[in-house]
């Protein structure tokens, strides 16, 4: 019963407003993110699919082309699409899994490397545009939440 009662009791979006609505403020910063990385991304010929997936290989290099998808926030289809490209252009290579020969790893080549080496001090830089003004405490505890509302919203272990 308190569910139902707090459900109808929240808010409205037009009664809390955008500027005070999470989802819509997410989704302007990241749009604002790719956006200033966009020439960058052109000069390397990547679209954002591509520059995600290059970031997350630079951390997670043999991933399972399903976790990529979820970790580059990317639709499998969209995700296998960039991939054909980077794969193409030198940049990733797929293998075949050793222990599951339906599924498929990706992994960065040395040229993925360097494009995403190039790439980094923009992403960086962009990042660090989005804290400023904001002290080390505050941008800690920004992080822990944004973890804890993921791990609240998530679908999957990782």
């Amino acid at each position: 019963m308190k569910q139902e009662e707090s459900q109808q009791d929240a808010l409205r979006l037009g009664e809390m407003g955008l500027e005070n609505f999470a989802p819509y403020l997410m989704n302007r910063i990241m749009g604002r993110y790719n956006a200033s990385l966009s020439s960058e991304m052109a000069e390397l010929g990547l679209t954002t699919p591509q520059m995600r997936s290059l970031a997350v290989l630079s951390v997670i290099d043999g991933i399972l082309i399903r976790e990529l998808a979820v970790y580059a926030v990317v639709q499998q289809s969209t995700l296998s699409r960039a991939l054909d490209a980077l794969a193409v252009a030198g940049l990733v290579r797929r293998e075949t899994d050793e222990k599951d020969s339906r599924a498929t790893r990706v992994f960065l080549t040395d040229a993925g490397r360097e494009a995403y080496d190039r790439l980094w001090p923009h992403m960086s830089a962009s990042y660090e545009a989005m804290f400023k003004g904001i002290n080390a405490t505050e941008q800690r505890n920004f992080v822990a939440t944004l973890q804890t509302m993921l791990r609240n919203i998530r679908k999957h272990d990782f």
